[in-house]
């Protein structure tokens, strides 16, 4: 393992992302970084820097510090441990942003559980020297680029001597157009096809020289177009029309795309709702509920911090899941379970208007965080913490079944 001596403690992702949601001005905190990488011996300087680029917006720079951070030190310790630690994790993570990994710090925050992380490139194996731990959990995320990297991890861990969790050949199911094969005809369950093709052929479509329906059974405008590894909505967009079609191409320089049939899946007040699920040991948790007049719905941009009403209605959502939404669906969250494989797991969702679960996605690394603000979204506080604390006996169970 690298030395870390004269490196200041890392202050990590959790943190610096409570300080940039409270408001606070990073970028004196980002000069400090600098100074400081030029001394230090380990990378935390870097890793913090890179993290506080992502949140201001500066990807390409972030994900350069983050690089040189991992070549000087592929071992990092968030401080998220209690002083009486429980559980020792070691997540294994590969390089990208913050939709790249699980984001495991969030969901030990204030926790007995020790974390370490490990990052690994393909030039960067799993060094031959790691923390001690009790659980493994693989936190990379399914992407074109990570694909090789789940391959290598998957062949390293085959004989792991401690429990694993999240198997890489199971997150490497994870992409739209697997997941939708995965969970095709599920009980309870609604996925349009998803297929992934070639800008040649997409602008076939456009030029009306291809039928929809050659690539899409169901396939019919309007349709929601997507480049691959395309995440939080960016480039994602409903095409109504061949026309539009080839507006949007001139548009995109990408040259791969997920396109499938849109759902409406308005409530009868006319407005959308998307749930953020996680199955954590196949139980369901809400996490939020996002209400908005638009039907591509992010939390961040649906007003709920703006409408009383829709954080009343979260709020009552949250309440109830668990003898409403969660049993009303528990056929659809089984079978998800049981296809998907993967002990922790995420799934974006809305109902449609004869009552299925309409998946919009499912994966290993959405963001799951108690960081709203407490005076705004008191009641979120209560439920993140059954989250935490399911994640936290995840991992207990996992000790117990390898003792046994």
């Amino acid at each position: 393992m690298q030395s870390n001596e004269h490196t200041e403690p890392l202050l990590g992702l959790a943190k610096l992302m409570r300080m940039a949601y409270s408001g606070s001005d990073l970028a004196p905190l980002g000069t400090q970084l600098i100074e400081r990488a030029e001394t230090e011996s380990g990378g935390h300087a870097l890793m913090d820097l890179s993290t506080i680029l992502q949140l201001r917006g500066n990807r390409d720079l972030a994900l350069s510090t983050q690089a040189q951070a991992i070549e000087s030190q592929q071992i990092y310790s968030p401080p998220t441990a209690a002083d009486q630690v429980t559980v020792r994790l070691l997540a294994i993570m590969g390089v990208g942003d913050l939709m790249s990994n699980t984001p495991v710090e969030f969901l030990l925050e204030d926790s007995d559980v020790a974390l370490d992380i490990v990052y690994v490139t393909q030039n960067q194996p799993l060094p031959a020297d790691l923390p001690d731990h009790d659980v493994l959990f693989v936190a990379i995320a399914q992407s074109d680029q990570n694909m090789p990297l789940l391959k290598q991890i998957d062949a390293a861990i085959a004989t792991w001597p401690r429990p694993v969790l999240n198997r890489p050949d199971r997150i490497a199911l994870m992409s739209r157009n697997e997941a939708c094969v995965l969970l095709k005809s599920a009980p309870g369950i609604e996925m349009p096809i998803t297929a992934r093709i070639s800008r040649q052929t997409l602008q076939q479509i456009a030029d009306g020289e291809l039928p929809l329906t050659e690539i899409l059974e169901d396939g019919v405008f309007p349709i929601i177009v997507r480049p691959v590894d395309s995440h939080a909505g960016k480039d994602l967009d409903k095409i109504d029309s061949s026309t539009v079609l080839v507006s949007y191409l001139q548009n995109m320089p990408n040259e791969e795309f997920y396109i499938s049939r849109f759902v409406d899946y308005r409530g009868q007040d006319g407005l959308f709702r998307k749930y953020r699920i996680v199955l954590i040991d196949g139980k369901p948790f809400v996490c939020h509920v996002g209400i908005s007049e638009h039907w591509m719905v992010h939390y961040l941009n649906a007003g709920m911090a703006e409408n009383a009403e829709k954080r009343a209605e979260e709020e009552r959502f949250m309440i109830d899941f668990d003898s409403g939404f969660a049993r009303k669906h528990a056929e659809a969250f089984r079978a998800i379970n049981e296809r998907a494989g993967l002990d922790y797991l995420g799934i974006d969702c809305g109902e449609t208007a004869d009552g299925k679960l309409l998946i919009f996605e499912i994966d290993s690394c959405m963001i799951v965080h108690a960081i709203d603000p407490v005076d705004i979204f008191p009641y979120k506080q209560p439920q993140m913490r059954k989250v935490f604390s399911a994640f936290r006996q995840m991992l207990l169970n996992a000790m117990q079944r390898s003792a046994a």
